[in-house]
């Protein structure tokens, strides 16, 4: 028994000396002398003991290091960079749970703000009855709007007693796969317009063909992932106009807007895609695109009420009455609404088109020198939405994936991947230009992808071989 007890009492004393030593561990000892960053930490394990505050921040920001600047990702439509203010907004209201609408009134306020701002930005016909809500992006906001679509449709299928079982939904092969998604969770057949020759968009026409009874609606695209094109919302008003007269189908449109909705009412108000045409029953967009806002807010507006059926809308306690609430996601915080919020006040319509103006002229500067340079032949060129693609035009010495690679060691992120359906065999390479990414930056990125195409040539197309180093001490 002494025996054990004697041990029993060594293991009691080797802990409080672990213990001691994270307490004692002060400001005055150097930071990689640190007990917790000298020796291993568990990685898929929690660890028995703690750490000083400064030891776990170095663990987790230098393993950060490794993912390079977010500002030289011009992959990402993702916003990376915000003013310091509205940083600050953020860090305010980070602990504020959007949902709870009763407990945070005022944030609460601010979201409904922001839908009516957004709202008369896509041209509601009546200001005073139509309805939206922010989510945690663009994809959601699609669901909800896809949603939507099948409600309104099974709704109407019912009332003329007719089966509800065979839903579809029309749309460009170059949707984003938030849409495959959908059609997968909700059990709706999609009907894809595929990409022809040099059209990377949807066809009208095609996608009239494509519709019936049983078709929910179409989807538009503002801004094609792919290259950045519009695809032509009102073309497409008018081939279902025609298809109403024709056999009496009146089909009705969601416009996919996650980047163009925050591009398109500034710069090029004249383009006719929103709630001016008839036929266009619900808008999705992402505020964390170029809405400019960081990650985690994106945007859906209906024309009206009835645009949204009533078995979708819940309803929650706020002052003392109630609330619809129809997003799908619950616990949120509220930072980034009052982020978008912050923008909205602080850049005002001008402030809005003198940005995203900005950014076209960079990115059709940008995609015009990128076509001199190189043995490139651009697919777009950023006059839409800021944001083009090009591909490689005779023989050359690099594939774009070898490109990509090469500007990679630089820290920029330039991806290049193959055409969608029916045009797989067309490999591009995209640059997104955002909000933070300036004439100088596109200059170093220039200078960059000149060194890269110099070096393929000068190598003959050889890969470069890595010496073996030797050591002198």
């Amino acid at each position: 028994m002494e025996r054990k007890k004697y041990k029993g009492k060594k293991m009691i004393k080797k802990k409080n000396i672990a213990k001691n030593q994270l307490l004692n561990e002060t400001n005055i000892i150097p930071v990689y002398a640190r007990h917790a960053l000298n020796s291993p930490v568990p990685k898929y394990e929690m660890p028995e003991d703690g750490m000083l505050a400064r030891a776990a921040y170095d663990l987790i920001h230098d393993e950060l290091i490794m993912d390079g600047n977010s500002r030289y990702n011009l992959a990402t439509f993702v916003t990376t960079w915000m003013e310091p203010e509205a940083r600050d907004i953020m860090m305010e209201t980070l602990d504020k749970n959007m949902i709870d609408k009763d407990e945070y009134p005022q944030t609460a306020e601010i979201e409904e703000r922001c839908v009516n701002i957004i709202g008369r930005l896509w041209n509601v016909p009546d200001k005073n009855n139509f309805i939206g809500c922010s989510t945690i992006g663009s994809s959601e906001a699609a669901m909800l709007g896809g949603m939507a679509l099948k409600w309104k449709w099974k709704e109407k299928r019912k009332k003329m007693n007719k089966n509800i079982d065979k839903p579809n939904l029309v749309m460009g092969i170059n949707v984003q796969v938030c849409w495959e998604k959908f059609c997968r969770y909700w059990e709706i057949e999609p009907r894809y317009v595929y990409c022809e020759k040099d059209r990377f968009v949807i066809d009208p026409k095609i996608a009239a063909s494509l519709c019936d009874e049983n078709t929910i609606g179409v989807i538009g695209i503002m801004g094609s992932t792919y290259d950045g094109s519009y695809e032509p919302i009102e073309e497409l008003q008018k081939e279902l106009d025609k298809l109403q007269k024709e056999k009496g189908l009146d089909i009705p449109i969601h416009v996919d807007a996650a980047s163009g909705g925050f591009i398109a009412p500034f710069i090029q108000p004249e383009i006719k895609w929103d709630f001016r045409l008839d036929r266009v029953k619900s808008i999705n967009s992402s505020g964390h695109k170029y809405g400019m806002v960081y990650p985690g807010v994106g945007w859906v507006v209906w024309r009206d009420e009835e645009a949204l059926v009533e078995d979708l809308k819940f309803y929650v306690s706020y002052l003392g009455g109630k609330m619809a609430t129809f997003a799908i996601n619950f616990s949120r915080p509220g930072s980034q609404i009052c982020a978008q919020s912050y923008n909205f006040l602080r850049l005002g319509k001008k402030g809005y088109t003198e940005i995203q103006s900005s950014l076209q002229k960079i990115a059709l500067h940008l995609s015009s020198e990128i076509a001199k340079i190189g043995p490139f032949k651009l697919i777009s060129k950023g006059d839409d939405i800021p944001v083009f693609a090009w591909t490689l035009k005779g023989k050359a010495p690099f594939t774009l994936y070898e490109l990509a690679e090469r500007l990679r060691l630089r820290g920029w992120l330039v991806p290049a991947y193959p055409m969608p359906k029916n045009r797989e065999d067309l490999v591009v390479q995209r640059i997104v230009v955002k909000n933070g990414f300036s004439f100088d930056m596109a200059a170093m990125l220039l200078k960059d992808m000149k060194k890269a195409i110099d070096y393929f040539y000068s190598k003959n197309n050889q890969k470069e071989s890595i010496p073996e180093q030797q050591f002198r001490h």
